[in-house]
């Protein structure tokens, strides 16, 4: 149920750097008798500049108050005054949101000179703040970039290891936003893991647990929602008047919609719902609602559903983002439908197919991933670099070893070993310049291999996306006018036109999934393989497919590239060896992925077949390649053919 959340869970608790306390009336109390007490007015500034940040989303009259008394006890203390801009930009941000980012950057320059973990901390959320308002504006690639290059590294130096959990989860989310759920899990699961470590606050807690369990429900692993929603409401049972039992009833609707069981779904929201209007958080209760529109609709109520939508159209804070001007044209055309007005259902149909820009949406995922592999090639070459400092003061040590050896040894062999050492370093260096020009060809060649995969996969990505959003919207939008022409007639002529284009539509998905599939992005490539095996089959071939051990952290474009070897594969059994049974095996064994592929076809001379220059043995071996991996062929005239590969991947740990 992806379009249950899209990007409204960005704004609401994920992307800020401070969850909410779970009691913050006696958080405050208990600021204000802090800053009562204290005995220095530097003490002071620091205890209301935090009461300021605390106050920023729920009394901004009151949070500027204790920031101007923050600013006049600092007095001419520097990192206090370097401190001041961060806590304007809080307080500003909720009514001025370009004004916030000047302050947060601001801050993240005056604070540059100061080697304190205070400042890298302060520096470190401001830029996670920076990046939040970044992200209302629609450019979560941004907000990524400075997360993972700018925020985590000062948080590390800082030492605050929640402050790095809340930046993993914020990373999570961006990548949950955008569809990449298992990416999504592993950021969440870290932040989790960090949190705990760092022994951080329940309240952070409570807001990781809650956006494992929303991931997991719209990654269709449902089932594994419970566990964490009970790791929640166990940390919040003893705050019943906690903002966070907004964020769990939220969780909590996803998990029944998901299970089909709507009457439990909207009890749930509307929990929520009394909640939020207690709290008057605005757009959290419209998130909620949201929700209870799709309840609604699954349950066949379609004027109650269309009713809620008209009302989060006139929403600002709802209607402000793209991707929820999505949902609801979406939705406005899908009710529309059920209701029997295909005249309406179409009006929103083109709303929707104006506003969508499925490009720019493709594009901002590569994008995003690629930040993710910069982050993570950043990390490995600190190790590199530590492991090749070590690896040249072993070498070193190795070489005076072996210097002071022979120079202890009788002088009288100087002149042989000179002699012995200048024709060993003779034939070693033409050894190694060999070695070095064979891995230059093979880099080149893999590289070469590299970019045309690539390429041929984006070309592929390229052609199925205007597939289905182009031609396939077309065909949409021209199947809801037929529907309404043909309307109150069985014997209406248009209604096999119709049906012809509802064959239309299927076939066009099939050949935009056979393309770039979805289940392979969604659920993986053991469900994709199985479901590619599926699909396949033939009344005239069965298809058996087994799995053993295959590893879910497979990076994406690997499992690609081992789907598109098995298609080829099974297209050649199909299509020239006329078999009537294939059997597709496929295990791992940490770095090792092996598929047999086998059937009972006509056999073939494997030297015929690669003379005659045909394209898809080549593929297959292209790919193998690129995996550095190993082809095995035998094939018996009038006997069958067996394909055993071995391929190097890569899990992500």
């Amino acid at each position: 149920m992806r379009s249950l959340t899209a990007c409204f869970l960005m704004l609401a608790g994920g992307t800020s750097v401070e969850a909410q306390h779970l009691n913050s009336r006696l958080y405050q109390d208990s600021l204000r008798t802090a800053i009562a007490s204290a005995t220095t007015d530097s003490a002071r500034a620091v205890l209301a500049f935090q009461l300021s940040e605390t106050l920023a989303t729920r009394d901004t009259v009151q949070a500027a108050h204790y920031l101007d008394q923050a600013q006049r006890w600092s007095g001419k203390i520097p990192l206090l005054k370097a401190l001041n801009p961060y806590y304007s930009g809080v307080v500003m941000a909720r009514n001025n949101g370009m004004g916030a980012i000047q302050q947060y950057r601001l801050a993240d320059s005056l604070l540059q000179p100061f080697d304190d973990s205070l400042a890298f901390a302060i520096r470190s959320k401001a830029l996670h703040r920076y990046g939040a308002q970044l992200l209302r504006q629609d450019d979560p690639g941004k907000f990524a970039d400075i997360i993972l290059n700018k925020a985590i590294p000062l948080a590390r130096r800082s030492g605050d290891s929640t402050l790095i959990g809340k930046h993993f989860l914020g990373i999570g989310y961006v990548f949950y936003n955008h569809g990449q759920y298992d990416v999504a899990d592993g950021y969440m699961r870290t932040a989790i893991r960090v949190l705990r470590e760092g022994n951080a606050p329940p309240e952070q807690q409570i807001v990781t647990y809650i956006a494992l369990a929303e991931n997991l429900s719209e990654w269709d692993r449902n089932n594994e929602v419970p566990a964490m929603l009970d790791s929640a409401r166990a940390l919040l049972a003893p705050y019943p008047e906690s903002d966070h039992w907004v964020d769990f009833y939220a969780a909590e609707g996803l998990y029944f919609n998901e299970a089909k069981d709507y009457k439990s779904a909207l009890a749930s929201l509307e929990k929520g719902v009394a909640v939020a209007d207690r709290l008057h958080i605005v757009y959290e209760k419209q998130r909620l609602q949201l929700q209870q529109y799709y309840a609604l609709h699954r349950l066949g109520s379609y004027k109650e559903a269309l009713h809620l939508l008209e009302y989060l159209m006139r929403q600002p804070e709802m209607m402000g983002i793209v991707t929820n001007r999505l949902l609801v044209y979406e939705g406005m055309a899908n009710t529309s439908l059920a209701l029997g007005n295909t005249r309406s259902a179409y009006e929103w149909q083109k709303q929707y197919s104006n506003v969508s820009d499925s490009f720019h949406a493709s594009r901002l995922k590569n994008e995003i991933s690629a930040l993710e592999v910069r982050y993570r090639n950043a990390e490995n070459q600190e190790q590199i670099a530590r492991l090749e400092a070590e690896n040249r003061q072993a070498q070193l040590a190795g070489h005076n070893a072996r210097l002071s050896f022979w120079l202890l040894a009788a002088v009288s062999f100087i002149v042989l070993a000179s002699a012995v050492l200048i024709v060993f370093q003779y034939r070693n260096s033409r050894k190694v310049a060999r070695q070095k020009l064979k891995e230059m060809e093979q880099s080149q060649m893999l590289a070469t291999s590299q970019a045309m995969l690539e390429g041929e996969e984006r070309e592929r990505r390229r052609v199925a996306r205007d597939l289905h959003d182009g031609l396939g919207g077309m065909l949409a939008g021209m199947k809801i006018r037929l529907s309404g022409m043909a309307a109150g007639g069985e014997d209406n002529p248009l209604l096999s036109v119709i049906g012809q284009l509802d064959h239309s539509v299927n076939e066009l998905r099939r050949i935009a999934r056979n393309m770039m599939p979805e289940n392979l992005l969604k659920f993986g490539l053991d469900t994709a393989l199985g479901d590619l095996c599926e699909s396949m089959s033939t009344p005239a071939t069965h298809i058996r497919y087994q799995s053993i051990g295959m590893a879910p952290g497979m990076p994406v474009q690997t499992q690609v590239t081992v789907y598109r070897i098995v298609q080829e594969a099974l297209a050649n059994a199909i299509r020239h060896a006329e078999a009537r049974e294939v059997l597709l095996q496929c295990s791992q064994d940490g770095p090792l992925f092996f598929i047999t592929i086998e059937d009972d076809g006509k056999g073939f001379v494997l030297s015929e077949k690669e003379k005659s220059g045909g394209t898809g043995l080549a593929n297959i071996r292209n790919r193998v390649h690129y995996l550095k991996g190993k082809l095995d062929i035998t094939s018996v005239i009038n006997e069958g053919t067996a394909i055993n590969i071995e391929l190097h991947v890569e899990t992500d740990s």
